[in-house]
């Protein structure tokens, strides 16, 4: 461990920083996890992209289609390409509280730097906020690894500002993925100040945080790696920019995306959004895949819909990939 729990928050505020990835898990054709592009994609957007910090083996890494063995490779294999050059965050959600407590020690004991847990299904419940303040509470006492909470339409509900605050004085609860409407963020943001680092998934709402909660940290979804490559990137510059004070500028390279968030919002599947993304890195030459089930993959008619919109939307590939293209 790089801090004891007791310095978890401290720790977090100072290195949880910057733009962080919610990486997609490559599957051959046989479904087995795809190890060497794996590797590959992760070394090009900590090398090439510049992407602060990994979130490894979440919803978007369809981590309910693998086995515990197959979770536990992934964060060994983040560790290990990440090399302190990049931060990594691995995902212990499950249903199970043993297994999320399995995942957890093992994240620490390979060195990974934070764990996330979502908040967990909850049947038959019409008030849920005291069995979700004893739920994070256990897991905090099991393990010295900092945590991030994760609030989601999935569960079913969404945990309330004042809940969430509450949690917060845990000491080893650092952060928190609150993927809910704009207001409640805002509203936690204020109520927890220094002791919860507060974020959300939306780069539509990344610029607008920044500048008008003072966030610096994205955490997290795929755009880091969608929206960019090595000859074009223009989410960590505006994302630079606006760190920096330097608003209008920062804003004039965030608009400048529209047309690429457009090429693959208009083009993505409801029911398809893993494989449309996968899709959309082989696009850009990083290593997609298939999806395994329950998630479906992408007709040869969506495929070529997507790439006619990827062909017109206007970012800049780097010389191998347009010399492949």
């Amino acid at each position: 461990m790089k801090y004891r729990r007791s310095d978890a928050k401290a720790y977090a505020r100072q290195h949880m920083t910057g733009i962080w990835a919610a990486a997609m898990t490559p599957f051959a054709a046989d479904l087995s996890i795809d190890e060497a592009g794996y590797r590959r994609n992760m070394r090009h957007w900590i090398e090439d992209l510049k992407i602060d910090g990994l979130f490894v083996s979440g919803k978007q890494g369809e981590f309910a289609s693998m086995s515990l063995p197959e979770r536990k490779r992934t964060f060994e294999w983040a560790v290990d390409v990440t090399g302190g050059k990049a931060g990594t965050i691995m995902s212990c959600s499950d249903q199970n509280i043993d297994t999320v407590i399995e995942l957890a020690k093992h994240a620490q004991a390979v060195g990974a730097d934070y764990i996330v847990v979502h908040a967990p299904l909850l049947y038959f419940q019409t008030a849920q906020d005291q069995t979700l303040y004893e739920y994070y509470r256990y897991i905090s006492e099991q393990v010295d690894i900092g945590i991030a909470m994760w609030s989601h339409p999935d569960s079913g509900y969404l945990m309330n500002p004042e809940l969430c605050n509450k949690i917060a004085d845990l000491p080893g609860i650092v952060a928190i993925k609150y993927s809910v409407p704009r207001e409640m963020y805002v509203r936690l943001t204020r109520l927890a100040g220094d002791k919860l680092i507060v974020s959300t998934s939306s780069e539509e709402e990344w610029f607008d945080n920044i500048v008008e909660l003072d966030w610096r940290l994205y955490l997290c979804s795929s755009p880091p790696y969608l929206l960019q490559t090595k000859a074009d990137l223009r989410m960590r510059d505006y994302t630079d920019l606006a760190f920096k004070g330097e608003v209008a500028k920062a804003r004039a390279v965030r608009d400048s995306l529209d047309p690429v968030r457009h090429a693959m919002a208009s083009t993505r599947p409801p029911e398809k959004p893993q494989a449309h993304q996968k899709y959309w890195q082989e696009l850009l030459g990083q290593v997609g895949g298939p999806t395994r089930r329950p998630q479906p993959n992408l007709t040869e008619v969506e495929k070529a819909a997507t790439r006619a919109a990827f062909e017109t939307c206007g970012l800049k590939l780097d010389e191998t990939r347009a010399s492949a293209a």
